[in-house]
C-alpha cells in the first residue's frame, strides 16, 4: 500500500564505512548476508572510513562521486547501505544518484516483510514500517507539496502531505488495536500455562544461532530452520518432556542482530514478551563464530530493552561440530547451578546434557523418594513415566509397584496431597 519493495535480485551497490562516532568497524560479511537475504544480487561495496558521517549525504564529496561512478558502471538499480540514513540524508542521495537508496533500518525492515508468515507477524513487520515511513513520507512522493480541495476526508487547505501523514496514522492505530487483542490471547495462553503449573523455556540468541533448528531437536518439531538470516520471525510454542521434572512450554523467538531497529523492538514486544514472562531464557551462542562475544552483548542488551534481562538464563554453545576442540559439558556456576552448556542442535551432541541443566534450573530442587503403588494406581504410574521421573521400579509379591524417583520437591508433595 504504502511500500515499493526492492525486487529479487536487482543490481545493488553496498556501502559500508568504518564510521568512528557509530563505535568503529562494521561487519561487512553480516551486511552482505542481508543483502542476499533480501534478494538482492550485490555488484560491488564501497569501503571507507569517516571520523563521523557527513550531514547531507553521509559520504564526503570524494566517497560520494565514487559511489556515483560505481552506479553508472554496473547500472544499478539500488544502494543499501550498512547505516542508519536520516529522512533528508536519504531523499539527497537518491537525488545524487538517480536510484534507490535504502539504509540499515529499512533492509531490514524488508527481510522481516518477506519473512513474516502469521497474521500476528505481519500486523507486526507493517506496524514498524508504517513507524518507519511516517519520517520519510516527504523524499518518496513527489506531489505532496500540492495544495489540494477538501472534499470527503480532509479539512479546506489540508496538503497531501498531511493527509498521507493521517492516513498512515489511522492505519498504526488500527495495527495497534489489532495487536493489544493479540497481546490479550497471548496473556490467557499464559495464566493457563501457570494455572497448570507449566513452565515456559524461551529460546533467544542472534540470528542464525541454530535456535530453530534446537527447538526442533527438543521437540521433535519440525519449524522451519535454514542457514540464513532471521529464518524464523513467528513465535512458536511446543510442549516437551524433561527427564525428572516433568512438562515444559518451549517458546522459539525471533533473532536479534546489532544495530535492530528501534520499530521492531518495539512491533515485537507481544511476542518478546514471551521471554519477560519466561521462567527461564535458553541464550543460544553459535560458538563457531569468531565475533559470538560481541553478539552474546547485542542480545544481552536487547533483554534489557524489552526487561528481560532478569530472567534466569542458561548459556547454550551451539554447533560445535564445527569447531575441533569443543566437546558436549556443562560448565557451572560457583553456587553449583548450571550456567553454560555446549551442544550439536544438528547431531544432538550434549542434548541429554542441556535436558539436564533445564531440568535442574526450572526445579528449585531435585529430590530422591520412594514410592509405592497399588495395581489400581496405574494412571500415576504412567504419568511418573511419561516425565521421566521413575529411575527404577520393583514389582513385589502382592503386584505392588516400588519405583525410586527423582523429582521437584513440590511435585513429591503435589502427587502425595493427591493420593
Amino acid at each position: 500500500m504504502f511500500f515499493e519493495r526492492p525486487k529479487s535480485g536487482e543490481i545493488t551497490i553496498l556501502v559500508s564505512l568504518d564510521v568512528r562516532s557509530e563505535g568503529g568497524r562494521h561487519d561487512i560479511r553480516e551486511f552482505q548476508e542481508l543483502a542476499r537475504s533480501a534478494g538482492a544480487y550485490h555488484a560491488a561495496v564501497l569501503r571507507g572510513a569517516r571520523k563521523e558521517p557527513a550531514p547531507q549525504h553521509f559520504l564526503g564529496r570524494g566517497k560520494l562521486e565514487e559511489l556515483r561512478a560505481y552506479v553508472l558502471s554496473n547500472s544499478a538499480e539500488l544502494v543499501l547501505f550498512n547505516h542508519i540514513l536520516s529522512p533528508s540524508q536519504e531523499r539527497n542521495l537518491e537525488r545524487e544518484l538517480k536510484c534507490k537508496v535504502l539504509d540499515r533500518t529499512g533492509l531490514i525492515l524488508d527481510i522481516f516483510a518477506q519473512r513474516a508468515r502469521s497474521h500476528e507477524g505481519k500486523l507486526q513487520v507493517e506496524l514498524a514500517q508504517l513507524q518507519h515511513l511516517s519520517t520519510r513520507l516527504k523524499g518518496g512522493w513527489s506531489h505532496l507539496d500540492r495544495q489540494k480541495g477538501g472534499i470527503g476526508m480532509r479539512g479546506a487547505g489540508e496538503t497531501q502531505l498531511e493527509i498521507d501523514h493521517r492516513l498512515v496514522g489511522h492505519r498504526i492505530k488500527a495495527i495497534r488495536k489489532g495487536l493489544d487483542k493479540v497481546h490479550g490471547r497471548r496473556g490467557q495462553s499464559r495464566r493457563a500455562r501457570a494455572k497448570a503449573q507449566i513452565p515456559t523455556v524461551s529460546l533467544v540468541g542472534y540470528t542464525n544461532a541454530g535456535k530453530s533448528l534446537l527447538f526442533n531437536a527438543v521437540t521433535q518439531s519440525n519449524v522451519f530452520a535454514a542457514n540464513q538470516l532471521f529464518a524464523t520471525l513467528d513465535s512458536t510454542l511446543r510442549r516437551f518432556s524433561l527427564p525428572h521434572f516433568g512438562s515444559a512450554i518451549l517458546a522459539d523467538t525471533v533473532g536479534f542482530i546489532s544495530k535492530l531497529p528501534h520499530q521492531l523492538i518495539e512491533a515485537f514486544k507481544a511476542t518478546l514478551e514471551e521471554t519477560v514472562h519466561a521462567d527461564l531464557l535458553l541464550h543460544v551462542i553459535d560458538c563457531s563464530n569468531t565475533q559470538y562475544l560481541e553478539f552474546v552483548a547485542e542480545v544481552e542488551s536487547v533483554l534489557v530493552n524489552v526487561g528481560a534481562d532478569k530472567v534466569k538464563q542458561l548459556k547454550v554453545f551451539n554447533k560445535i561440530d564445527l569447531v575441533s576442540d569443543f566437546e558436549p559439558r556443562i560448565q557451572r556456576a560457583p553456587d553449583g547451578k548450571p550456567e553454560k552448556v555446549w551442544v550439536s542442535a544438528k547431531t544432538g551432541a550434549g542434548l541429554d546434557l542441556l535436558y539436564e541443566a533445564v531440568s535442574e534450573l526450572l526445579a528449585d530442587e531435585l529430590i530422591t523418594a520412594e514410592l509405592l503403588l497399588g495395581p489400581y494406581e496405574a494412571k500415576l504410574r504412567s504419568y511418573l513415566y511419561t516425565n521421566n521421573y521413575v529411575e527404577k521400579e520393583n514389582i513385589n509379591e502382592n503386584g505392588e509397584y516400588r519405583l525410586q524417583l527423582k523429582l521437584p520437591a513440590v511435585e513429591l508433595k503435589r502427587i502425595e496431597d493427591s493420593r
